[in-house]
């Protein structure tokens, strides 16, 4: 997993500045993904509402729900706030295994 991502986005700080960046700027409610691309890359992918990359050929790996009623009542309207701490609790072992999958 680690290879992957400096692979497709230079290291991993990269990483996580580009997917906090894409969560953040994620226009109304919606999710942002971390995604294996049908060619093997890895790509961050922001959907609205009920999107998903499950109806396109990219596997999902990561998610974070941006819609507000998973942060608002911890958050208040701080998404940057909400995504600092989001990190924390990002199970790295589900993700190598959808990654591997």
């Amino acid at each position: 997993l680690a290879e992957a991502i400096a692979a497709s986005f230079g290291s991993f700080a990269e990483f996580k500045a580009q997917f906090t960046d894409a969560a953040i700027k994620n226009f109304g409610s919606g999710w942002t993904w971390l995604v294996k691309s049908a060619d093997g890359k890895l790509a961050i992918v922001s959907t609205s509402n009920a999107g998903t990359p499950l109806t396109t050929d990219a596997t999902p790996l990561l998610t974070v729900d941006v819609w507000e009623h998973a942060y608002y009542i911890d958050y208040r309207n701080a998404r940057p706030n909400y995504l600092e701490h989001f990190w924390a609790l990002v199970n790295w072992e589900f993700v190598a295994k959808n990654l591997a999958a």
